[in-house]
């Protein structure tokens, strides 16, 4: 269950669920709010754990984009832009000129993107484990949008979900059952064109193209047991191509920090967002 009552508003013609919540009673001030971008397939609900600990200091934003959570499903093409131009006109709907995007997994990678698109709109930024922290493969992106289907769909999450928790994580197989229980109510043509077109997408660029170009504060996050994909080579080359990068590894950690370490995760992120300077 969400961390309070989501609410649906029509964007590009599409229904998008999203939370919106903050600290109780208190008056609207300077404070950015913080827009959490879930990871590839996930929905609001997986941060459950961590938007309290968020919200108890400043408005936070979670959204379930199209083909994912309980948003709709357009049966289209997605991609890395789509995403981005979806997550701008929320924001615009919502009245929102600047915020602090975070996220992890395909959410990191969105949020890098945006934060070099849109430099004007996100002055900090806020990732871990982020997709894209690769050497774009244009062939093999190719080669995924062929195979793309319903029938390789579970296969392809059996073996990518091997590697998004640590297996001595105590709530391992409560949170895969979980998953694998929504993937089950949500699935639809829709959602398998997402769940493949942004994994073609991802493969087919690199964050290393466009980091030096990322000149804001940027926390970058890491647990130093996920190394699928070799994320930890890419974290560590992002880490120096990032001109404004704060870098902080969470020992012991998988690839969902949200889910495995939520509560150390927000306290990093609210000490970082709640600093006036960054010290490098």
């Amino acid at each position: 269950m969400a961390t309070g009552p989501t609410q649906h508003v029509i964007v590009d013609g599409m229904r998008l669920r999203y939370l919106d919540t903050g600290p109780v009673g208190a008056a609207p001030d300077a404070t950015l709010p913080l827009v959490v971008i879930p990871g590839h397939t996930a929905r609001i609900e997986g941060f459950d754990a961590m938007v309290p600990a968020l919200a108890a200091h400043r408005r936070v934003i979670v959204v379930d984009f199209p083909g994912s959570g309980y948003s709709a499903k357009p049966d289209r093409e997605y991609t890395l832009e789509f995403y981005e131009d979806t997550l701008m006109a929320l924001l615009d709907a919502l009245g929102i000129d600047q915020a602090i995007p975070t996220g992890g997994s395909l959410g990191g990678n969105l949020v890098l993107r945006l934060g070099h698109r849109f430099p004007e709109r996100f002055p900090r930024l806020v990732v871990w484990a982020p997709g894209g922290a690769w050497t774009a493969r244009p062939w093999l992106a190719s080669l995924t949008r062929r195979l793309m289907g319903r029938r390789t769909f579970w296969p392809s999450v059996a073996i990518q979900s091997r590697f998004w928790y640590e297996r001595d994580f105590p709530g391992r197989r409560q949170a895969l059952d979980e998953t694998f229980a929504y993937y089950r109510e949500v699935m639809s043509p829709g959602f398998v064109a997402m769940y493949w077109g942004l994994a073609a997408d991802q493969v087919g660029h690199s964050l290393f193209d466009i980091a030096t170009g990322i000149a804001q504060p940027t926390l970058l996050c890491w647990g130093d047991q996920d190394n699928g994909a070799n994320m930890g080579d890419g974290v560590a080359r992002l880490r120096t191509l990032l001109p404004n990068c704060e870098f902080h590894t969470f020992a012991g950690a998988r690839h969902s920090l949200e889910t495995e370490i939520p509560l150390e995760l927000a306290q990093r992120i609210n000490d970082f967002v709640s600093t006036p300077t960054i010290q490098l």
